[in-house]
């Protein structure tokens, strides 16, 4: 098992649910940060790194006549403050966080940073399904008992108005049996070229459900500044129309001004690289 980041004891379940339209208990989680240098810088280093690797730092700025804080303000993260960048701040965050959970509270193997690091484009969204779970029941053999676990994640952690951004979550991943095939293979053709060949064989495991069954879980996640949490809005949520409701779980995020804790993410991470 990985080692747990020490950022993770931030991310709380309160054991408390919302019921849904449905009847379906979404958990109720907290992030509850503190001001803890030593926790932060760490954090910051595994953030960042889901951009840019620092052993491959210099070589990539290299010729560009930027310091690395430079190199990852205007070439890897998204923009602080013109749109849509500090939008697509918090839709990496809640992936990444949303990840993190996946992989460290539920105990699944979710390769993320190869979806951050080879965006085009700064501030847009990578496109595919937002985070990916593996488990395998039996090392080094298929079993019908491994698991391909799929999150969407929705943020909104600024502005005044409480949106249902859970509904949002579970709408958008309605569309995961389309995008999953692609995302497979597009996580697979990453990890060939990175040489990871153990990497590779874990998603190829999954990309032939019909010749080898496995099970499929859905989630969807919504983090959201405690300002814009409307709990009576959440239990408005239905899952009805999702394909694989039976198989779907569904977790709250919450925080105190989560926004301006990403702000600062994002700067330690660059000014600390």
């Amino acid at each position: 098992m990985p080692v747990t980041p020490p950022h993770l004891a931030w991310l709380v379940n309160t054991g408390q649910t919302i019921e849904t339209a449905d009847g379906v208990l979404a958990e109720l989680w907290e992030l509850q940060p503190e001001d803890d240098p030593v926790t932060l810088s760490a954090w910051a280093k595994h953030f960042r790194n889901h951009y840019c690797d620092d052993a491959l730092l210099d070589k990539l700025r290299q010729g560009t006549g930027l310091s690395r804080g430079e190199f990852l303000d205007q070439i890897k993260f998204p923009d602080a403050a013109a749109a849509p960048g500090p939008s697509i701040r918090a839709g990496d965050f809640a992936e990444i966080l949303v990840a993190d959970y996946v992989e460290y509270k539920l105990g699944y193997w979710s390769p993320r940073e190869l979806r951050y690091d080879s965006k085009w484009n700064r501030n847009e969204s990578t496109k595919g399904c937002d985070v990916l779970g593996f488990k395998f029941a039996i090392e080094g053999e298929a079993s019908r008992e491994d698991e391909l676990f799929i999150f969407e994640a929705k943020a909104s952690l600024s502005g005044n108005e409480a949106k249902n951004r859970l509904q949002n979550a579970v709408d958008d991943s309605t569309k995961d049996p389309v995008r999953e095939g692609m995302t497979l293979s597009a996580l697979k053709q990453r990890s060939i070229e990175r040489a990871d060949d153990d990497a590779a064989a874990k998603i190829e495991r999954f990309q032939n459900m019909a010749d080898r069954p496995f099970t499929l879980l859905s989630g969807a996640a919504a983090i959201l500044s405690d300002h814009v949490y409307d709990a009576d809005l959440i239990a408005t949520t239905t899952t009805a129309h999702h394909p694989n409701a039976s198989g779907l779980r569904l977790i709250v995020v919450t925080g105190v001004a989560l926004m301006p804790l990403v702000h600062a993410l994002y700067e330690r991470a660059r000014d600390e690289a």
